[in-house]
C-alpha cells in the first residue's frame, strides 16, 4: 500500500484543513494509506518522510526551519513524490529559496484577486496527466508566478484579464498546472485551490487524482530503473571478465 503525508497549516485563508479533507478522501479511495498533519514537525524524520510515496504539503506563508526543508528535499531527491497546490506549495514559505527551488515556481502576485473568471488552457502535449480534458472556465485566484524554466508546463492561463500595471506588457501565457524532476523524484504543481471549493470542481479533481498518482509511482520506477541499470552493469562487467 502506497503512504501519503498531507501537512496542512499556515494562513487559514486558504482553507488547508478542509482541502487536506479533499485530498485524503481521494487518495483513501485510490488504495493509500494517509497520514494528516497541522505541524512542520511531521517533516523533522527524513528516513519517515523516505519511506513515503507522496508528501503534500498545504502551507501558505510562514517561516519553516531549513532541517525541515533539507529533509523533504532529501526524500524527494531519493524518489518521493511531491504534490502541491495553490499558495499551499508555492507561496509556502517566501524567504526560503531552497523550497523555492525544488517546487518549481513562487506566487508574486493575483491581480483582481479572488472571483476573477478565466480560462484553463490544457497544452498540447502527450501526457497522461490531462489526456482527455478539455479547456475550463473557473473563477478564482488568477495566480501570477514566477516559473522555473526546467517545468514541463500541462496547462496555462492567458494573462491579462484583470487590469494592473502588468496590463501594459503583451499577452503572456502562465502555467496553471506543471510538473518538474527533482533528482528522482516528480513533483507536480497546480495554481488552483484559493479554497476547498475550487478543488472540489470534478475536472480539478480528476486532474489532481492523476497528479497524486503519477508523483506517487515515481518511487517505485526510479527502483526499477536504478535496479535494472545495476543489472545491465553488472552484466556487462561479466561480459567483460570472460
Amino acid at each position: 500500500m502506497k503512504k501519503a503525508l498531507i501537512v496542512w497549516g499556515g494562513w487559514l485563508g486558504h482553507q488547508p484543513e478542509e482541502v487536506a479533507g479533499i485530498f485524503r478522501g481521494q487518495l483513501e479511495a485510490a488504495g493509500f494509506e494517509v497520514e494528516v498533519s497541522d505541524t512542520l514537525e511531521a517533516f523533522a524524520d527524513e528516513e519517515k518522510l523516505r519511506a513515503l510515496d507522496l508528501i503534500i504539503p498545504l502551507w501558505t506563508m510562514g517561516k519553516i526551519e531549513q532541517r525541515l526543508v533539507n529533509n523533504v528535499s532529501a526524500a524527494v531527491q531519493s524518489g518521493v513524490g511531491l504534490f502541491g497546490s495553490h499558495g499551499g506549495m508555492c507561496d509556502a514559505f517566501r524567504e526560503n529559496v531552497d523550497w523555492q527551488f525544488m517546487t518549481g515556481s513562487q506566487w508574486v502576485a493575483h491581480p483582481g484577486n479572488d472571483g476573477v473568471n478565466y480560462t484553463v488552457n490544457i497544452s498540447n502535449t502527450s501526457s497522461p496527466l490531462t489526456e482527455g480534458i478539455q479547456d475550463f472556465d473557473v473563477s478564482t485566484e488568477q495566480y501570477y508566478l514566477h516559473v522555473d524554466p526546467a517545468v514541463e508546463v500541462l496547462a496555462t492561463t492567458r494573462f491579462p484579464v484583470a487590469p494592473g500595471p502588468h496590463s501594459a506588457n503583451k499577452p503572456v501565457d502562465m502555467p496553471v498546472i506543471y510538473t518538474k524532476r527533482w533528482g528522482l523524484g516528480r513533483v507536480y504543481y497546480t495554481s488552483l485551490g484559493h479554497q476547498a471549493n475550487v478543488m472540489d470542481i470534478p475536472v480539478v479533481k480528476e486532474l489532481s487524482l492523476r497528479g497524486f498518482l503519477w508523483c506517487a509511482e515515481g518511487k517505485a520506477i526510479a527502483a526499477a530503473k536504478a535496479s535494472a541499470g545495476s543489472e545491465a552493469a553488472y552484466t556487462g562487467m561479466q561480459d567483460n571478465q570472460l
